[in-house]
């Protein structure tokens, strides 16, 4: 054998399979029944960590979907949001099939400490280049816990308003009344504000009426108070107010409609006129009676004001 000669000492890499496979081959031809005997109880060590990874993880897969079953029951139970039901089994099963592979890998005697740590750099790199989805999210499964609002409402949020078609995951889709579909990221839509039109079986429909001076206010009111009753739409303190989400805890009495001097202005005097109806019919009486103060007011001898500029000679 031919050794190379250098200045400096000699450096051998170490080739461990190499070596490993020399030694075991060294070891059969000297002591063939031994290492026979080391490799068949090495057998049967792994053969019992298999079948145990293998029950563990047929045992874990028969939990998972039993806990899967449990909250679908208890979702069913308590009416919870579909949408936010889906996300949290899913959320869930994932979760614990990622602990179940972890586990059953880890019977096998291979590290997990670095699978484990890979995931978790994963998540948060997946977290970062996805943070306003994320956002969207966690906004979607607090909109969908508190539930400020439902399919049918209609809302006014984000500088938009229309009526909620569709509660998703990630964003809120609302019809306008000119029949335009907008969609709203939920994770803006839960940090703003939200007006919920619609919430309450009952509204109160407010008018500002401007007469001239010299107007009669208390016939004025008189007048305008008999107009809101003559409508069987108008609620008087014969209806009640029904109870709901916590802000009555018993049927209430609803006012009467009411009309008041409200201003006086330089050239008119306002009155504010206020009437309960049900929220359906809010938009109907509103603009029903616009009109008939427009044009019933003049024939009762009220006159509405204009600006003006009297000339003295």
């Amino acid at each position: 054998m031919l050794f190379l000669q250098t200045d400096g000492p000699a450096i051998m890499p170490r080739d461990s399979i190499r070596e490993a496979t020399a030694e075991l081959i060294q070891q059969i031809h000297s002591n063939p029944e031994a290492v026979m005997e080391s490799l068949l109880e090495s057998a049967i060590h792994f053969g019992i960590k298999v079948v145990i990874a293998l029950v563990i993880y047929a045992v874990g897969t028969w939990l998972i979907r039993y806990v899967k079953k449990v909250l679908t029951r208890v979702f069913e139970k308590r009416n919870t949001e579909r949408t936010l039901a889906t996300f949290i089994s899913s959320l869930v099963s994932i979760t614990l099939t990622v602990l179940l592979l972890i586990a059953t890998i880890g019977t096998l005697g291979v590290d997990t400490t670095s699978f484990a740590a890979l995931l978790t750099a994963g998540g948060m790199a997946i977290g970062m280049a996805l943070s306003g989805t994320v956002q969207n999210f966690a906004g979607g499964i607090m909109l969908l816990i508190f539930r400020p609002f439902k399919a049918g409402d209609f809302i006014r949020a984000s500088g938009e308003s229309g009526t909620v078609v569709e509660v998703s995951i990630v964003s809120t889709k609302i019809l306008t009344v000119d029949n335009r579909v907008i969609i709203l990221p939920n994770g803006a839509l839960f940090s703003g504000n939200i007006e919920n039109v619609t919430n309450q079986p009952l509204r109160r429909v407010d008018w500002t009426v401007s007469l001239a001076y010299g107007t009669d206010a208390q016939n004025a009111i008189d007048t305008m108070c008999d107009m809101l009753r003559e409508d069987p739409r108008i609620l008087t303190s014969k209806d009640k107010y029904p109870p709901q989400d916590g802000l009555h805890t018993k049927e209430v009495p609803v006012p009467d409609p009411f009309a008041a001097l409200s201003t006086l202005n330089s050239s008119d005097i306002t009155f504010v006129v206020r009437a309960w109806v049900k929220a359906d019919d809010y938009w109907d009486v509103y603009f029903l009676f616009n009109q008939r103060f427009y044009t019933e007011l003049p024939k009762h001898g009220f006159q509405f004001a204009y600006p003006h500029i009297q000339i003295l000679n």
